[in-house]
């Protein structure tokens, strides 16, 4: 029939089946995003263990004590980089090289907890086998729960990847669904587009569940593109990256790596934690006069021998988010002078919107409150939307049957 496959129709059925191969996904992603948002009050009820009390009027350890004392529980281990949250310190580690073989001493693990006060071992953790057969069960359930939200529990690439094709499908299909809200007859616009937004309580389910699904992804429509993208970010950026760099002023990661790195990687540089620290705190000390920013306190630090260089990080006045590498300074590991600053924002304005988009879909926006909360609601939303779209599928296809289906006793008295 003319106009049968007209532009709607094709929108309809891309919509449809697009939908039904993402509902699953995107309601995992939902329910666990939403759990995520209030991560670490949830791990402070399962693991208090793990978790101390800010000691009144006193500050944390500096950076370079608490990287010494976590070296010093252990001498064949070897801080690769930390941070300090509220309540602990997190170290991930190595081995170091053992001088005899030339290769790295095992540990079992991969990370340490720190008293951020007093510089003492709270536990430890990692991707060994062995070592996470031997933790209790409440602390493996956040691990868990974000490689359940980012690779679908698989720890592998191919697991992000996944992911990340999903959430590019999302992305696109966020404009198809928009575009399907919007009248098909003739007249004034407005009136008409205005029943789209609207959800009928008073309807039976069908149509309640209808409106509940057109209306709910019309509100929060920003959103959901915003998710969408920030998650083709996180899981597939070899379509993040070009789309990015071709539209905003954008600096790859395959080029900020390339520009630090060296030919041949350096084990351990000639500065000691405490050196680095001090080189540090006079680079950023600089580039915060320089940029007209205010440090609030450290934050972390790392060595990365394929630069062969530290970095020092603190928490500032223009970082987007409350966690996180966002403002830091890379000072060489031999000599102490300055190699690289990268700044939340004022550099590059398509990396400035990355920051942006990683605290947007971890709900961290200044670790601020009322935003974990409503990211805790989206998800739960965006749950319910992909449910209301498969219900809306499932009941028009039993429609469809039943109305194919001939009577048995069509004419019967």
């Amino acid at each position: 029939m003319p106009g049968k496959f007209g532009i709607r129709e094709v929108s309809i059925l891309l919509h449809r089946w697009t939908g039904l191969l993402m509902a699953v996904f995107l309601i995992i992603v939902g329910l666990t995003g939403s759990l995520l948002a209030f991560q670490n009050e949830i791990d402070r009820l399962l693991n208090p263990e793990l978790h101390v009390l800010n000691p009144p009027h006193r500050p944390p350890l500096d950076l370079a004590t608490l990287a010494e004392r976590a070296e010093d529980s252990d001498p064949h281990l070897r801080v690769d980089y930390f941070w300090i949250d509220e309540d602990q310190a997190h170290m991930i580690v190595g081995g170091r090289t053992d001088p005899a073989t030339g290769k790295r001493y095992e540990l079992g693990f991969a990370e340490l907890i720190l008293d951020p006060w007093s510089g003492s071992v709270l536990g430890k953790g990692g991707m060994e086998e062995e070592w996470h057969r031997r933790e209790p069960w409440r602390r493996k359930v956040f691990p868990f729960i974000y490689s359940l939200h980012t690779s679908l529990a698989t720890n592998t690439t191919t697991g992000w990847r996944m992911i990340g094709v999903v959430a590019l499908l999302w992305t696109l299909d966020s404009f198809v669904g928009f575009y399907l809200t919007l009248p098909r007859s003739p007249g004034p616009f407005w009136p008409r587009w205005r029943q789209a937004w609207k959800v009928k309580w008073n309807a039976n389910s069908l149509r309640m569940q209808f409106d509940l699904h057109r209306a709910g992804g019309l509100w929060l429509w920003p959103l959901l593109f915003v998710f969408g993208w920030s998650s083709v970010m996180l899981g597939l950026t070899p379509v993040y990256e070009p789309v990015m760099k071709h539209v905003f002023d954008y600096v790859p990661m395959d080029e900020s790596v390339a520009k630090n790195s060296l030919l041949k990687p350096i084990d351990a540089g000639a500065l000691t934690w405490r050196q680095a620290q001090e080189a540090g705190e006079r680079a950023m000390a600089e580039q915060a006069a320089l940029h007209r920013f205010t440090i609030e306190r450290p934050y972390g630090m790392a060595y990365i021998d394929l630069y062969g260089a530290y970095t020092y990080c603190v928490r500032s006045s223009i970082d987007f988010r409350g966690h996180g590498w966002d403002t830091t300074v890379l000072v060489d590991g031999n000599t102490g002078r300055l190699r690289d600053v990268d700044l939340p924002h004022g550099q590059h304005f398509g990396n400035s919107i990355s920051t942006l988009l990683w605290g947007i879909h971890y709900g961290d926006l200044r670790d601020w409150l009322p935003y974990r909360s409503f990211i805790f609601l989206f998800g739960l939303f965006l749950s319910v939307i992909s449910y209301t779209g498969v219900y809306i599928w499932w009941k028009k296809r039993k429609g469809r049957i039943l109305a194919a289906t001939p009577r048995r006793f069509a004419g019967s008295k």
